[in-house]
């Protein structure tokens, strides 16, 4: 005879449904999201309208979605799960650097660039230079690592939020490390920026009386031979909205002063007007197991 359908036993129904599931994982991962599901429905008394309130959102974040544009990675971000699954699967090695979030526009190629390369394609912010060291987590250079960089421009927008007015490829480069895993390119300083909030992410962050605001910020992710790929961000110090990121990414450790340098020398070997905007960030790569 089968068992009815109650608030107490729908839940032990629907995780036994998965019992034919081939892959263990699968099962595990399903089953612990029915659970909390079932969990949250109890808890909250979540009403039918309600229900069907946040289908519609889901409905409409899918809707939303482009090949230039991932609604969805938008919504992990600002509800911090995305901050959370780096922060469980990130590297872990005592010294080296911390892994953050992907964000939402790493939607389209970065176009390989020689180390010196600008990749502020139309100017007009302030000019500057990002230099630094692709290390192994013990100290040893990893020259030919692998960066893939991209930002937004000294407005705060990304090439692929202005199709019409930024060229394709403006603010992102891969640049190979040189030699002692030496790198560095130039660019303009990045300009904080709010999320996308013309969607229903947007909608949710106005009626949950958050703020969009991301801070200035340069994206990476390095790799190099027998070593995790690592995807990071690095923030511009100073910054208004360290303390109060959109999407939860900030780390201490990612923070760097873009410091104003007056030295026509360097500025002649950089190839930038003097003085510039200079900012050092290593990267260390944890080795892969």
């Amino acid at each position: 005879m089968s068992t009815d359908a109650t608030e107490t036993t729908v839940t032990d129904q629907a995780v036994a449904g998965l019992r034919a599931a081939a892959d263990p994982r699968l099962r595990e991962l399903l089953g612990g999201l029915i659970r909390h599901l079932h969990d949250f429905v109890r808890e909250t008394r979540l009403t039918q309208d309600e229900w069907e309130s946040a289908v519609a959102f889901l409905t409409a974040t899918g809707q939303a979605c482009t090949d230039t544009r991932q609604e969805f990675i938008l919504l992990s971000d600002v509800l911090g799960i995305s901050t959370l699954v780096e922060t469980v699967n990130g590297n872990h090695a005592p010294g080296t650097t911390e892994s953050t979030v992907l964000g939402p526009f790493h939607m389209t190629e970065s176009p390989v660039r020689e180390l010196g390369d600008d990749i502020d394609l139309v100017g007009g912010g302030e000019p500057c230079v990002v230099s630094g060291r692709v290390l192994s987590g013990d100290g040893t250079p990893l020259p030919g690592a692998v960066l893939d960089v991209w930002q937004a421009d000294a407005e705060g927008h990304y090439d692929v939020q202005r199709p019409d007015s930024l060229p394709s490829g403006n603010g992102r480069g891969v640049f190979t490390a040189g030699t002692e895993g030496r790198y560095w390119f130039r660019s303009c300083v990045p300009a904080s920026y709010p999320i996308p909030t013309d969607g229903p992410v947007g909608g949710l962050l106005r009626a949950a009386g958050r703020s969009a605001r991301r801070p200035a910020h340069i994206h990476f992710i390095a790799g190099a031979e027998n070593h995790a790929p690592l995807t990071t961000h690095l923030f511009v110090g100073g910054d208004e909205h360290l303390d109060s990121d959109a999407v939860f990414a900030v780390r201490k450790s990612l923070v760097r002063d873009f410091t104003l340098t007056d030295d026509p020398s360097l500025a002649r070997e950089f190839g930038v007007p003097n003085p510039f905007r200079h900012a050092r960030f290593d990267l260390v790569l944890e080795r892969a197991t």
